[in-house]
């Protein structure tokens, strides 16, 4: 076991306003398995990027392991995977590779299909496996569960908890609560290192917080009480002080006496009213302490419409199919791939139904199949409001939706996203005001409203399309993998909204914990 040592680090892109890390220091060790949370922005991918030699930074990083990436640039995806590994890494051992495959409970045969047609879960695995068939390196995992389906989750969580030697970035709780030994956070203000899963940072974090407001309702109080008792004891020793003044005509025998019992009285009030004065002061910079990394969660808002028919979507002994070119992978003769046969789904008025299956078993297109069907139906381009270049086709089946439905989309791709915030609430028809609103409620500060949405992170990325989905008055919302790069405070807020306006929605998401948290029915593909 060594050390992984980071100390004065400091480091800010060109041309940026504010520093990313200023002065952090830490260390970890190179056998934990070590969870790495943070609101989205916040530098995670960045950090790892530092940790490889990608960046020039302030300070000082040092280790005695091998860094590695995940996930790393395949090249040329039409090679079969053997001899794609074998570009990418020429030292590999074959056997090691088939053991880790084993161990993520994949065929060896796997390495003799193109890249290209493996499934997201498939090639994630074969990332993975790839990378700990080597010796003393540690990995870097950025990431990994972002469109995998419940079933590939759990197996890579309980292949990550049989490792070592790794900093995982996730937003899953289920999955981060599986495979993580030791956390580490990026607050507002600072990076702590903690013993423990997710649960257990988040149990701490709330009690923290907790405390600090309790703490600061309790300061507030006491600056206020001091303030008004500086301020009575300054008046009174002003009024003493008046009186000894008054005392020097006096012709009295005793009038000296007087004076110095007056003038003693008036220095003791002085003296009083400067110790309340440094106790408010020293009350003042304890309050200034505290809420530092407190995360303001704002609620927020989604309009959800009522519609006159209580079913919203019909499907009724359905095949889906895409059209391509005849070959020998499941593309019939006539041209077509199909993808979803025999399917029979319903979704009512406040229901809110998730679709469940492996990767690759149609559940996009089930949605993309209810979207075509009600912007033909309403005489919008499908393309153009899906932003896809391939629709899926319904080859046999009945599809009903009802006339004048709204349907709010947001799609797992956000490829497509460019140009500044302004233009995209413009191209979308979407109130900039409450656009903006919305954004700032998700974390994004007013300098990021103003950045390029090519320059976001993929969190932010996604937000953008959330938030625009949110702006939308409609009678269905229709999300498909919602939540892929969105930080847990986020996951948390948009929970709380669902819940609480209980929208009608269908829904592609592999987050376990979300899923049982807002599902009134999912639906096994």
């Amino acid at each position: 076991m060594s050390q992984i040592s980071v100390n004065n680090l400091t480091f800010y892109y060109e041309g940026s306003y504010d520093n990313i890390f200023e002065d952090v220091t830490f260390q970890i060790d190179t056998d934990w398995k070590l969870g790495f949370i943070a609101r989205n922005g916040r530098g995670k991918t960045t950090f790892l990027k530092l940790l490889t030699g990608q960046y020039e930074y302030l300070g000082s990083i040092s280790a005695s392991v091998v860094f590695d990436y995940f996930p790393f640039e395949v090249g040329d995806r039409s090679l079969v995977v053997v001899d794609a590994i074998e570009k990418i890494y020429p030292d590999y051992e074959f056997w090691k590779v088939c053991r880790e495959l084993g161990l993520l409970k994949m065929d060896p045969e796997i390495l003799y299909r193109p890249f290209s047609e493996l499934s997201n879960g498939e090639q994630t695995r074969v990332m993975l496996a790839l990378l700990f068939s080597k010796d003393n390196h540690f990995l870097l995992i950025d990431e990994p569960t972002n469109h995998l389906d419940l079933e590939s989750r759990e197996v890579l969580k309980d292949y990550l908890n049989s490792k070592k030697g790794f900093i995982l970035v996730s937003h899953d709780r289920n999955f981060m609560d599986g495979c993580v030994d030791h956390v580490l956070a990026i607050n507002k203000t600072n990076i702590e290192v903690q013993q423990g899963n997710f649960s257990s940072w988040w149990e701490n974090k709330k009690r923290q917080d907790t405390y600090e407001l309790s703490e600061n309702e309790r300061l507030k109080k006491d600056i206020k009480r001091l303030t008004e008792s500086a301020r009575r004891t300054k008046q009174w020793a002003d009024d003493v002080e008046a009186a000894k003044i008054g005392f020097r005509s006096l012709k009295y025998e005793r009038s000296a006496d007087l004076r110095a019992y007056i003038g003693e009285k008036s220095r003791r009030m002085q003296m009083r009213r400067k110790n309340l004065e440094r106790r408010q002061q020293r009350e003042i910079e304890e309050k200034s302490n505290l809420l530092k990394n407190l995360e303001t969660v704002e609620d927020l808002k989604i309009m959800p419409l009522r519609h006159y028919k209580e079913k919203l979507a019909v499907m009724e002994n359905c095949t889906i199919a895409y059209v391509g070119k005849p070959c020998g992978n499941g593309v019939a003769a006539n041209g077509q791939r199909e993808i979803v046969s025999g399917l029979d789904l319903e979704v009512r008025q406040g229901e809110r139904v998730f679709l469940k299956g492996s990767n690759g078993c149609g559940k996009s297109s089930i949605l993309k199949t209810i979207l075509k069907e009600v912007y033909e139906k309403e005489n919008k381009d499908s393309k153009l409001c899906l932003a896809e270049s391939s629709l899926p086709v319904l080859v046999q089946g009945r599809i009903e939706t009802p006339n004048q439905l709204i349907v709010s989309y947001c799609s797992q791709d956000t490829s497509m996203l460019k140009g500044t915030l302004k233009e995209y609430a413009q191209e979308h028809g979407i109130d900039e005001t409450l656009f903006f609103t919305l954004l700032r409620k998700l974390d994004f500060s007013r300098l990021q409203l103003e950045k390029r949405i090519e320059d976001y992170s993929g969190g932010q990325k996604k937000k953008v399309l959330l938030a625009g989905s949110l702006c939308t008055k409609a009678h269905l919302y229709i999300w498909d993998e919602p939540l892929n790069f969105i930080d847990v405070f986020s996951r948390l807020q948009i929970e709380e909204l669902i819940l609480k306006f209980q929208p009608t929605m269908l829904l592609v998401e592999h987050d376990k914990k979300f899923m049982e948290n807002v599902a009134t029915r999912i639906i096994d593909i």
